[in-house]
């Protein structure tokens, strides 16, 4: 993966905007933080294979953090924190936020084909 840049991840959003595609969308602190702090509460939430067809996307942020966000006919999916990103030999979008120590905090993926396991 490489670091957010606007423009490209902005013509690959249009690229699959009015399609029937596949999202994944993960987030988490997952056991780092009761690892650190017993005191911490853990959250997460994670879909895998959400059939969707988006109006629009948009990518907005700035000094490294962005905001990713689907219209859908009836609301909105968005990931925020998303700080990097791939185009995979899938033609996959693939997004990512990681902390300073590389742990996932959050996940937005979208594809034409469901995601396998």
């Amino acid at each position: 993966m490489e670091p957010i840049h606007i423009e490209e991840v902005q013509e690959q959003l249009d690229r699959l905007a009015n399609k029937e595609v596949y999202v994944h969308l993960e987030t988490t602190n997952g056991a780092y933080a009761s690892h650190f702090n017993e005191n911490a509460y853990n959250v997460g939430a994670f879909i895998r294979n959400a059939k969707v067809n988006y109006l629009h996307g948009k990518i907005v942020g700035t000094n490294g953090t962005y905001r990713v966000g689907l219209k859908l006919d009836i609301g909105w999916v968005y990931a925020e924190g998303v700080n990097q990103w791939e185009l995979d030999e899938q033609e996959r979008l693939l997004m990512a936020g990681h902390d300073r120590e590389g742990r996932l905090m959050v996940a937005l993926e979208i594809s034409e084909q469901p995601f396998k396991n």
